[in-house]
């Protein structure tokens, strides 16, 4: 059976969950992201996975600080791979928790998907409720190749919602390589606001010793709330993001990122630290 070179769904998780964090316009939490691809398509490994990690940011223009506390965790089953996340923070003076689950499902040797939900407490820069959905292929002869396509959802408590497509590719050289990129097409309510946002991605490393990924996403967004009353809509925004996850024993390790974010309003910079222990 060919198979992708050994990039664990556990590895990948955790860098999914901050870039995901990182990349999510400012007010919005996103469940740890589904790995792009993973040998989860073909067989789902022992996964047992638990990470905590804190998220400080420093804002621009008088917009205060933030601070996330998030708590991660990941069970495989065979033919899925359950995913959850708790999220407390303060953003915009505000505090704020979230939760979310998703579930990945294999299909077979090329087809798998995935499934996540979650919802906000009411702070105004957390959604009421968000659903996402994504279908992966792999492609070639040894499945290096991987596409994908997801619809979203997202309802806001300021009354706006967003209803989203993504469409996506990721290409596993030897390692330690992997090359991502995508767009996501996003309508907004109300105003009918369209607007498209791109990234790409490099991650260099193996597995159980270091991955280190660069991330680079732009375009523009629909609705940002920055306060109960008060929102951005219709602008463009970019962000730079820098991960690193060390091994310090076969089980456990940290996590490392950077980031840097702007908008017409403020520019966000910050860092993320967490340790996991995979059980």
């Amino acid at each position: 059976m060919n198979k992708l070179p050994s990039f664990t769904l556990t590895a990948l998780l955790v860098f999914g969950g901050i870039a995901s964090a990182q990349q999510a316009a400012p007010g919005q939490v996103y469940l740890a992201a589904t790995p792009p691809v993973s040998d989860v398509a073909t067989e789902t490994p022992a996964i047992r996975m638990l990470e905590l990690s804190t998220s400080p940011q420093s804002l621009s223009n008088g917009y205060g600080h933030w601070q996330d506390l998030t708590l991660r965790g990941a069970y495989g089953m065979p033919g899925h791979v359950l995913q959850g996340e708790l999220a407390v923070m303060r953003r915009f003076g505000e505090k704020g928790s979230f939760a979310g689950i998703s579930d990945t499902v294999t299909f077979n040797e090329d087809w798998f998907g995935s499934l996540a939900i979650g919802a906000g407490d009411g702070a105004f820069y957390l959604p009421r409720f968000r659903a996402d959905a994504m279908l992966y292929r792999k492609w070639l002869d040894q499945r290096r190749l991987v596409t994908s396509v997801g619809l979203g959802y997202y309802d806001a408590p300021d009354g706006h919602t967003d209803r989203s497509l993504s469409l996506g590719a990721a290409y596993y050289f030897d390692e330690p390589w992997v090359v991502e990129g995508g767009v996501r097409l996003n309508s907004s309510s109300p105003g009918s606001v369209r607007t498209s946002q791109r990234f790409v991605a490099v991650t260099w490393g193996r597995d159980k010793q270091d991955r280190v990924t660069v991330r680079h996403a732009w375009g523009g967004e629909g609705y940002l709330a920055t306060g109960p009353t008060t929102q951005l809509v219709n602008f463009d925004s970019h962000e730079t993001s820098l991960a690193w996850r060390h091994w310090v024993t076969p089980r456990s390790g940290f996590v490392l990122g950077a980031n840097r974010y702007s908008n017409p309003l403020y520019r966000r910079s910050g860092l993320t630290v967490g340790v996991f222990h995979d059980f």
